[in-house]
């Protein structure tokens, strides 16, 4: 059980200076954290700053974005992955109490 915690703990948590090496805005999705997009995480993508990035992962080096207006048969948004170098950071701080 002190592994599971540990595993936990070791992940990046909402108040932490970096962000998580995977997140997504879906909210289907296991990688879903709503207090880490509150905070607003800041993308860079093959040395470009990204808005429209859906889901991402550092360490795989992609991200997804949605492919225009498309939706699928349950209305979500299709997506592409694009490959190549990713950088996450915080918009905002964590506060100094």
């Amino acid at each position: 059980m002190t592994d599971s915690e540990n595993t936990e703990q070791t992940a990046a948590p909402a108040g932490g200076a970096t962000p998580p090496d995977h997140l997504s805005t879906n909210p289907r999705s296991p990688h879903f954290d709503v207090e880490i997009l509150r905070r607003g995480v800041g993308i860079r993508f093959k040395d470009r700053v990204r808005t429209d990035v859906e889901e991402y992962c550092i360490s795989e080096g992609w991200i997804r974005v949605a492919a225009g207006k498309s939706r699928d048969r349950h209305g979500q948004p299709l997506t592409i992955k694009l490959s190549g170098p990713v950088e996450a950071w915080f918009e905002d701080q964590p506060q100094q109490d």
